[in-house]
């Protein structure tokens, strides 16, 4: 694909991170290189994100922590008694639904605002990307406990697979006050809320595109905070902690705050030793507010600076490894919890509680290092060839820092 031409979409999914991307209104262009000024030289433009930099770095970290806070109450000894920080987990959610806006905006954002991305297909994709991992997840679970229940064996928590709770969690809709979704593969709440969110970011991009991106930036951090009061009014509950059936209201902010820095990170050029710089400055900034205390509006503030420095940076040598990491965060994000279930499962049914600390430690270490496992055989044996098959990439000519495997993830 050459510069300036637009990305079919006949591609993956909205929960990719591609390096084929809409060019930007206006003068600006995405990956780093020049645009004419009005004296007729020329200026830098904003990097355009792609696979196997920052951004995978962070979105794999982030689904190796999300990993460690749905074991943490598995431990011999609960992670939260060393650290209350291990207890703030629901910071990665946010992470990911700021990330979610983020990247889908840098994609889209330019083709939506000027009408030149069609709705259905794009819908389509965004299904597509979610339904049939998340099926096969949940159908596996379910399956899974009620053969147990044929034989004798009862879940070692039966009030989380109350089968009454099951149909939202399957459709999707428990984040949409539907009465149901607790229990079973419970973090799917975050694709049904992101499901709205990805649903309504077309008109989202058309009203924002026409203002500046210092404004737009402006209103959605006074949007969150505006949130977060109102949530703690009426709901009695901060904004980033909502319950799952005020998904959608949990999220909406949260995704405007990523859309908005990607607004940013598509208009002004930073120069990479200063994206950097500042990215080095929240992140630094993130880990002294969680060492001392929650902070946890000032620290999603600090993930979305992170965000937006981690785009801001070229992908100049594109990591294979990095890339198909970045690419496997999507099913840790969406296995982790079932694999915990398992094995947890099983080690009670052998009696775990009356090991040594020391065995227990070894075998909870080794129930981290199988969801790790669970998720890449997931990745690689269903997601994978299933978005191959459901979503086919047109064939295009690879640009500098692109791979050929595109789903987001």
């Amino acid at each position: 694909m050459r510069a300036g031409e637009r990305r079919p979409l006949s591609g993956p999914g909205s929960t990719e991170l591609q390096h084929a991307q809409p060019p930007a209104s206006g003068r600006l262009g995405e990956r780093g290189g020049a645009m004419t000024g009005e004296g007729g030289g020329e200026r830098p433009r904003p990097a355009r994100i792609a696979r196997g930099g920052w951004l995978d770095v962070l979105r794999f970290v982030a689904g190796a922590l999300i990993i460690i806070y749905h074991f943490r109450e598995a431990a011999p000894t609960p992670l939260g008694a060393f650290h209350p920080v291990f207890d703030r987990g629901y910071l990665l959610t946010n992470f990911f639904i700021i990330d979610s806006g983020y990247v889908l905006a840098r994609i889209y954002g330019d083709g939506f605002a000027a009408r030149t991305i069609p709705l259905r297909p794009y819908v389509r994709q965004r299904l597509l990307r979610v339904a049939p991992s998340h099926l096969v997840v949940i159908g596996a679970l379910a399956l899974l406990v009620a053969a147990a229940g044929v034989v004798g064996i009862a879940p070692s928590n039966p009030q989380w697979f109350d089968w009454g709770q099951l149909p939202a969690q399957v459709f999707l809709v428990q984040a949409y006050g539907v009465p149901g979704g607790q229990g079973w593969n419970a973090p799917t709440w975050t694709l049904s809320a992101l499901l709205g969110c990805y649903l309504v970011l077309p008109w989202i991009c058309r009203a924002l595109w026409r203002l500046g991106p210092w404004t737009v930036v402006f209103g959605a951090v006074v949007l969150l905070l505006l949130a977060d009061w109102a949530s703690r009014a009426w709901l009695g509950d901060p904004l980033y902690r909502l319950p799952l059936r005020f998904g959608i209201v949990r999220a909406l902010p949260l995704f405007l705050l990523g859309v908005a820095a990607a607004f940013l990170g598509a208009r002004l050029y930073v120069a990479p030793c200063l994206a950097g710089g500042i990215g080095l400055v929240a992140l630094a900034g993130l880990v002294a507010v969680q060492s001392i205390g929650g902070f946890d509006i000032l620290s999603l503030l600090l993930l979305t600076v992170l965000i937006w420095s981690a785009g801001a940076l070229p992908t100049v040598r594109p990591s294979r490894l990095i890339e198909h990491l970045g690419l496997m965060s999507f099913a840790m994000f969406l296995t982790n919890e079932v694999t915990r279930i398992v094995w947890f499962g099983a080690l009670d049914a052998l009696g775990q509680s009356d090991w040594s600390a020391a065995v227990r430690w070894v075998v909870w270490t080794t129930g981290v290092v199988a969801a790790f496992a669970a998720a890449a055989a997931f990745r690689y044996c269903f997601d994978r060839p299933v978005q191959s098959w459901l979503n086919p990439p047109r064939p295009r000519r690879a640009l500098p820092g692109a791979s050929a495997d595109r789903p987001i993830a």
